[in-house]
């Protein structure tokens, strides 16, 4: 498995509205630019996560972009399941009728469920605050590891 650049995208340019002013409009540019993302993109990512409720779109001449929530109220599952749709390994771990073998049980598939609920457990343990954190922590790798 591995992150779309939509998901990457979006988390980092999510991050970066945790690590402003929780009251403050961000412009998507500045989001853009600082995060190095494109903002044609980083627009319609942030399009799913506004309509969402992940974050709040702002119009006009000081429009921009904010959370919707405080930071620990929206986990990271949350994030990756509205820019990308809920994680599935393979068709047939979204239900049975969906597997293309015809079989009345598949170890392969118990496995890829195990695995599943272990990565979504992981997303929804951790939040934005988390992140954010984190991220204030990077230039002193000790305090990065107390998180873990």
């Amino acid at each position: 498995m591995q992150f779309t650049k939509a998901e990457e995208y979006g988390i980092f340019g999510v991050l970066y509205l945790a690590g402003t002013d929780g009251d403050r409009v961000v412009p998507l540019s500045e989001i853009s630019q600082t995060m190095n993302i494109p903002e044609k993109f980083l627009a319609k990512i942030f399009q799913s996560l506004s309509k969402n409720g992940v974050i709040r779109s702002h119009r006009g001449v000081r429009g921009g972009f904010a959370l919707a929530r405080k930071p620990e109220d929206i986990s990271v599952r949350e994030i990756l399941e509205t820019i990308q749709g809920p994680y599935h390994l393979m068709q047939c771990t979204k239900g049975m009728d969906l597997c293309c073998r015809s079989c009345d049980y598949c170890a392969l598939r118990e496995v890829l469920l195990l695995a599943e609920n272990r990565l979504t457990s992981v997303f929804d343990a951790f939040s934005l605050a988390d992140l954010a954190k984190w991220q204030k922590a990077k230039e002193t790798p000790e305090k990065a590891t107390q998180f873990a």
